[in-house]
């Protein structure tokens, strides 16, 4: 079965409805087998059109990928990203931010990362956790030290979707594609995942007591969630929410996604100029002999 991009994007302006979205679909693949054949194809082609991409040097790509704890975002970056040479990829994590972010504008941290034209950018996480995390723990808005007249304003989670949309628009309007991933996992694959990483020796390193304690906040990360894709899915730079439960399929959606995105780029390897080819052809000459 054909993976069309379109069934998992939010169009501008659509209620997103998390809870009418499936976190699980039928398989895109018959085997285990077909599955590494599938992924190996897109990553094959993925990789081609990365070198295009470096030397077409018109666009660069910035892939974001957010959800809940053990959603597959490291699994996403690990298997999805296996093939693209690393000098033309970067990928940058973002936690709680320190003292020097806390002292800048919100976007700041990320924007000091974002990828040059020619290369592609991954962030896990990224400045969406500005209205997620801290729309779930509003306690967090004491620690950034923003004025005093803006804490209280009904209009900051409107104000932050606005800022988002114009500096996604801007970077659009500079070369830079967006992809944003929300992984979409359930509340009881969660819950198996979380075991697994407590029985396996292997995985414990993976496990915080931290993600309990986050995990007792899931109806409001549904809503912040909802409310983020509804106000800053645009025609730009659109939501893609993917469904988790299956890793093996997520995978598959998200290397769609991006091989759409870079297809529709329509590059092409720039041509020599008249000089360039001079050159070329004497080099050829010397080399032959």
């Amino acid at each position: 079965m054909k993976i069309r991009s379109k069934d998992f994007s939010v169009d501008p302006g659509e209620k997103a409805e998390i809870s009418k979205r499936p976190t699980s679909v039928g398989p895109f693949f018959k085997s285990k087998k077909e599955y590494k054949e599938i992924l190996k194809k897109h990553i094959k082609e993925m990789a081609s059109l990365q070198g295009l991409l470096y030397a077409a040097d018109r666009y660069s790509l910035l892939i974001i990928l957010q959800g809940m704890d053990a959603a597959g975002k490291d699994g996403i970056i690990r298997h999805v990203m296996s093939g693209v040479n690393p000098q033309g990829c970067q990928v940058s994590s973002f936690k709680q931010p320190s003292a020097e972010e806390i002292d800048h504008d919100f976007l700041w941290r990320t924007t000091r990362h974002l990828p040059e034209r020619g290369r592609i950018g991954i962030f896990n996480r990224s400045y969406y956790e500005e209205v997620l995390v801290v729309r779930v723990h509003p306690e967090i808005l004491d620690y950034q030290k923003l004025p005093e007249e803006l804490i209280g304003m009904k209009s900051l989670w409107k104000n932050r979707y606005r800022s988002i949309t114009d500096f996604e628009e801007h970077l659009h309007n500079n070369g830079t594609r967006i992809i944003k991933i929300f992984l979409n996992l359930s509340k009881n694959e969660q819950k198996n995942r979380f075991l697994e990483r407590i029985e396996d020796p292997e995985k414990n390193w993976k496990f915080s007591e931290a993600d309990i304690k986050e995990r007792q906040y899931w109806d409001q990360y549904m809503t912040a969630f909802e409310e983020c894709l509804n106000h800053t899915s645009s025609k730009h730079s659109p939501w893609y929410v993917v469904p988790a439960d299956d890793k093996k399929n997520a995978r598959l959606i998200v290397s769609q996604v991006i091989l759409d995105t870079l297809k529709s780029l329509k590059m092409s390897y720039p041509e020599p100029t008249p000089e360039q080819l001079a050159e070329l052809n004497s080099a050829k000459k010397q080399l032959i002999g």
